[in-house]
């Protein structure tokens, strides 16, 4: 039994290291004075900063740029998607299996067919080249799940405790802002990071909707950082680490909160 369990083991730590290497490599060559990947030592003997000082250079703009486009779709897709939620779970809202429905199939559409849409409705409205445009075409991926994520948390809880908060004197209003919010923060946050990273990793509407530098995610910054630095991996795979860490720093923060349960303790 001992003998499975080693070698269970190993064999985890295997995958493991196959499935790690490529940010391993990234972090790496990052951290090389330049030049190609390929010729890289498999250790940075001699590590460098230049790549990061020239990708901060010249991709800060463009993080900036992804880190207010990811914020703005997770404030703007639960300020939606919340309400939408607590109203699907706990009111008898008519047609609502059929909304569930179309949510779910908006979920099946393929990004592009909405990029298409979205890009003669943005350039009649003016929205190309905005910051608010991606916030509104990001969104539309963020709110369909917040919605089914949430309502599935909310319709875990009892009705009871809305309806002690409302013999308390408490508004429908006041009962979801200081009763079903709280008892939900798991599922928001949960909402809330899977919306970000949807957005941090999005490239067909930055691709789409923005055509010039004045409004550019880091995404498509990469994308053409990599033709035009062709030469300079170290810029590239710094530009790339960059990019990575909000996204790392967000599951590390939230990592508990997700899939945790919602009303334990709420009723006795």
């Amino acid at each position: 039994m001992r003998v499975s369990r080693w070698a269970y083991t190993a064999i985890g730590i295997l995958i493991l290291a196959v499935l790690l290497f490529p940010l391993y490599w990234m972090l790496n060559v990052s951290l090389q004075p330049g030049g190609s990947a390929v010729d890289t030592s498999w250790l940075p003997l001699h590590p460098s900063f230049h790549g990061y000082s020239t990708a901060l250079s010249q991709q800060g703009r463009n993080l900036v740029t992804s880190l207010v486009v990811a914020l703005g779709s997770v404030v703007f897709s639960l300020l939606v998607a919340t309400p939408a939620a607590y109203a699907l779970a706990h009111f008898r809202v008519r047609g609502a299996n059929v909304v569930l429905f179309g949510i779910l199939i908006s979920q099946m559409v393929p990004g592009i067919v909405v990029a298409n849409a979205l890009y003669s409705a943005y350039n009649d409205l003016g929205l190309l080249n905005s910051i608010p445009g991606l916030i509104l075409a990001d969104s539309t991926a963020g709110i369909p799940f917040a919605i089914l994520i949430v309502r599935a948390f909310m319709a875990n809880i009892p009705s009871s405790v809305v309806e002690a908060a409302r013999v308390d004197g408490a508004g429908p209003v006041r009962a979801f802002r200081s009763i079903v919010l709280p008892m939900s923060r798991n599922a928001l946050i949960t909402a809330g990071l899977f919306t970000f990273l949807f957005t941090w990793g999005d490239f067909l509407f930055a691709l789409t909707l923005t055509t010039t530098e004045d409004v550019r995610p880091v995404t498509l910054g990469l994308f053409q950082y990599i033709g035009a630095y062709v030469n300079d991996w170290s810029s590239v795979m710094a530009t790339a680490v960059l990019a990575s860490i909000p996204a790392v720093v967000l599951l590390l923060v939230a990592q508990k909160y997700v899939a945790a349960g919602t009303t334990g303790g709420a009723v006795k």
